[in-house]
């Protein structure tokens, strides 16, 4: 799944991605006139990844949905250390590393443009 995040400042956001939660840069598009950028892909190192884009320019304006915050839910293995290196790169938590009933172990943070992003094992039935 690769869902797509309209951005007031999508560089800023890359930027955050990468460092905070450990996504790739793949590529990125800036616009015609050198500022901001049309679109943009982060891949996440286990699978799959999001497509990003200014949302006054380019591929994210055609869609004309509201600026988010969105809710993305991401599965890694390693929720203990990602929780870690997101707090250590400024991230926001707004649900504390913690075990479900159902055997996920995770948490949820804030990116800079208030979209929330979950991390977990994901161990549902």
């Amino acid at each position: 799944m690769w869902p797509t995040i309209r951005c007031r400042d999508t560089r800023a956001l890359i930027d955050f991605l990468v460092a905070a939660f450990g996504f790739e840069e793949h590529f990125s598009v800036p616009g015609e006139d050198g500022k901001g950028i049309i679109h943009a892909q982060v891949r996440w190192p286990d699978g799959g990844g999001a497509m990003l884009g200014d949302a006054d320019r380019g591929d994210a304006d055609h869609l004309a949905l509201p600026l988010g915050p969105v809710s993305i839910y991401v599965v890694t293995d390693q929720p203990d250390a990602l929780h870690d290196r997101s707090v250590a790169a400024g991230a926001r938590v707004v649900w504390g590393l913690s075990d479900e009933e159902y055997g996920s172990r995770g948490f949820s943070c804030l990116d800079p443009e208030d979209n929330v992003w979950s991390f977990g094992t994901y161990s549902g039935e």
